[in-house]
């Protein structure tokens, strides 16, 4: 799913680094990827990014610039396996670029992007990708949201706004701080779940639905217990439309140059012409159920423990 919205994103990315570039023309161009985790889709979107300077300076006739590459996420992400991965991407990227292309230096930054990470004055293009729809904490005060995981349609009202709030917060806080580190003219692009209007209750209210009701059967059967289901939000949000664009601009650090939206499913596989359509609704629940796990598994263990890890997510592929 991430690499599906990468891959819709990438265009404007690409086209937003290019303007920065031509606009100051750095010696060493500074980079940071926020929320880089450890997959595959590491260094995917940073090679991209080079590949795209690299081609703009051979069409202007300009060496290529430094690279400083910051790759942040939180202290618990598998930053070993990222730099095990880096001689490799180095050896391929020059093959594929041209040995004078660089020199490329990439750095691991563990924290919190909802906290400063880096120095002032010294980030030139910030990306961010898949990460800022979770919050840096559940939202206080949303103990009557019982039976319910997330935002729900029988989510009592303040439940809404605690969300919102907190959602407001943090994006707040992740915009003034990267204010303060990046140089004079730099571009941020930032790809977060959302929805299209604030109007209308959230497709992802609804998915979220279909897992607090596969915890409910659970908790109906004797295998969790009710009050660690009712005491359990998950700390994510995803805002509308409306809403980025108000905090961006009330908060003021940031000019906000473009806004696109994209639509996507939890099945990347499925048609997008005939959207009620599914091939094959057993491969989709398992693939869905396998991307949810991918995404909470370590919240829901931390919190209900591993015994029924297994079991809940089976359940989950034949709910969805």
């Amino acid at each position: 799913m991430q690499q599906s919205l990468l891959s819709k994103a990438q265009p404007y990315i690409e086209e937003t680094i290019v303007q920065l570039y031509c606009r100051t023309f750095p010696q060493c161009l500074t980079i940071a990827d926020l929320g880089c985790s450890s997959g595959p889709n590491s260094l995917f979107i940073i090679s991209e990014l080079l590949k795209t300077i690299n081609a703009v300076c051979q069409k202007l006739g300009r060496s290529p610039p430094e690279f400083q590459v910051f790759l942040n996420d939180l202290p618990e992400n598998d930053f070993n396996t990222i730099f095990k991965s880096t001689p490799n991407f180095y050896e391929k990227f020059r093959s594929d670029n041209g040995q004078e292309f660089g020199p490329i230096f990439v750095a691991g930054v563990p924290g919190s992007f909802y906290n400063r990470l880096f120095p002032t004055k010294t980030l030139n293009f910030v990306h961010s990708s898949f990460g800022l729809h979770w919050l840096s904490q559940v939202p206080q005060g949303i103990e009557n949201n019982k039976g319910n995981v997330y935002l729900a349609r029988t989510s009592p009202s303040n439940v809404y706004k605690a969300y919102a709030e907190q959602f407001n917060r943090d994006f707040s806080v992740f915009l003034s701080s990267r204010s303060k580190e990046m140089m004079i003219g730099g571009c941020m692009v930032i790809t977060i779940v959302g929805t299209r209007s604030s109007d209308t209750p959230s497709k992802h209210c609804y998915f979220w639905e279909v897992f607090s009701k596969t915890l409910r059967d659970m908790v109906s059967e004797g295998l969790i217990e009710e009050v660690k289901l009712d005491s359990f939000n998950l700390p994510y949000y995803a805002p509308s439309i409306e809403e980025v664009q108000t905090i961006i601009e009330s908060e003021g650090s940031f000019d906000l140059d473009w806004m696109k939206t994209f639509d996507d499913d939890w099945d990347t596989s499925e048609d997008y012409v005939n959207r009620e359509f599914v091939h094959d609704k057993i491969r989709s629940g398992e693939l869905v159920a396998k991307i949810t796990r991918a995404m909470v598994e370590p919240i829901f263990v931390s919190h209900f423990g591993d015994s029924a890890i297994e079991d809940l997510f089976c359940r989950f592929a034949k709910d969805v």
